[in-house]
């Protein structure tokens, strides 16, 4: 099935006016945007990427199954509400190759140019290992000084030491070697991390590298805002990336690790909506999301889905924030 033929869905009640009633698929275009994004421009643009890859997942010794996450997270994205004066660009999936090093780095470059001519861009995978192209594709765009935070919320603390080559339990320590290599400050905040599901050395790590943890028995809505409000002093840009294996399993079965706990998702989705004004009043810049680790193979009532797409719509509000949302009376 084309890119093209997963936007569709219903059209809602005939007697609303069109311009209250649009759906995803209803504003989306499949070419990317051609001119660079301005902060001048009334109309902002969000781009949508797929990274249809789970090598890193096979290699982490997790359950294979999330290359088709963009797929079904696009299903379930074409029939959520369009509220905002924006445009939506479907710009496809990256190819996909045997070398995952590869696969980052063809990702990151496509990315990387959506940054240039888009006011926001959210990601599909895959798994965790987008994380590195993610990263690597902001900073790529950014002009050297400007510094990146990352908010992660994840049951992984993803710091394992790619020694023996990278997996979805590699990135953020290739993060943190390229920022050793390269002069550049490591702030890393990981929200909902298992006790259970991380060695101590990948908390020494972490300890080292001075990361902010929250465990996903002390995670809550002010918990997070607490741990992540430091971070927005110091940063001048934002990069939140969720894998869905943070959340329970009754509402996120279809993931390459399952929860044996999970975070609520109701205290992520009021973290994501805080976050987008958070950041614009600390003058972050918030340009990039990711959601990562759909696995619809293993996903039950297409529940990891919907809660993936309600996610999408959240992290593209946050990130559209300083466009004005039409209000109905």
């Amino acid at each position: 099935m084309s890119v093209e033929q997963l936007w569709c869905g219903r059209t809602e009640d005939a007697a609303f006016n069109h311009a209250r009633a649009l759906l995803w698929h209803h504003v989306v275009r499949f070419s990317p945007p051609q001119t660079p994004a301005s902060k001048d421009s009334p109309t902002k643009q969000l781009a949508v990427i797929g990274y249809p890859s789970d090598e890193g997942a096979r290699l982490n010794q997790g359950r294979v199954g999330a290359a088709e996450g963009p797929t079904y997270l696009r299903k379930m994205l074409a029939s959520v509400a369009w509220p905002w004066q924006a445009e939506l660009y479907d710009c496809g999936n990256t190819p996909v190759y045997s070398d995952l090093p590869a696969t980052q780095h063809h990702y990151q470059q496509k990315l990387a140019g959506l940054l240039r001519h888009s006011h926001a861009v959210l990601s599909l995978g895959g798994s965790h290992d987008i994380a590195v192209g993610s990263y690597l594709a902001l900073a790529q765009h950014l002009p050297p000084k400007q510094t990146i935070g990352i908010i992660n919320i994840d049951a992984h603390l993803d710091l394992r030491s790619p020694a023996t080559g990278p997996s979805s339990g590699t990135p953020f320590r290739q993060i943190a070697q390229w920022c050793d290599t390269h002069q550049r400050a490591f702030h890393y905040v990981c929200l909902g991390v298992s006790r259970a599901s991380n060695s101590s050395a990948l908390f020494e790590f972490a300890n080292h590298k001075q990361c902010t943890v929250i465990s996903d028995t002390d995670f809550s809505f002010d918990t997070a805002k607490i741990a992540v409000a430091p971070m927005l002093r110091y940063i001048d840009n934002l990069y939140v990336t969720v894998c869905m294996d943070a959340f329970p399993g009754y509402a996120a079965p279809g993931v390459s690790a399952p929860a044996a706990l999970g975070v609520d998702p109701i205290h992520v989705i009021k973290l994501l909506n805080w976050l987008g004004n958070a950041a614009s009043s600390a003058g972050v810049s918030w340009q990039l999301a990711d959601i990562a680790e759909l696995n619809p193979r293993y996903d039950t009532d297409c529940r990891t889905a919907r809660l993936a797409a309600r996610l999408g719509f959240t992290l593209a509000q946050a990130m559209l924030s300083n466009t004005t949302p039409r209000v109905y009376t």
